[in-house]
């Protein structure tokens, strides 16, 4: 079982993940890829961490940009495991060329 972090614990922590946001209900971040097909082998990539964790964010894939948000559903906010998988999720868009 996930701890929810208070908004302090989450502000800390969003100042390593730059263009994240968030707040104790979710992390958002939107990253655009050099193209459609980059930004497919994005999802593809995020999917198999998801997997890994079994911690699955939202997607929302529009043209070459990618909305992420992260959320412990099942606690009902924002825990350790969304700053996890956002670190994650940001290296393997960077290495991808995202924006």
């Amino acid at each position: 079982m996930a701890r929810l972090l208070d908004d302090e614990e989450i502000a800390r922590q969003l100042t390593a993940l730059p263009g994240w946001v968030g707040d104790g209900a979710a992390l958002h971040r939107d990253y655009e890829l050099p193209d459609f097909l980059t930004a497919i082998r994005g999802v593809d990539e995020i999917a198999q961490l998801a997997e890994h964790m079994d911690h699955h964010p939202d997607i929302d894939i529009r043209w070459r940009t990618l909305r992420i948000t992260l959320s412990t559903h099942s606690e009902g906010g924002t825990t350790q495991l969304d700053v996890e998988l956002a670190h994650q999720i940001h290296e393997v868009l960077a290495r991808l060329g995202a924006t």
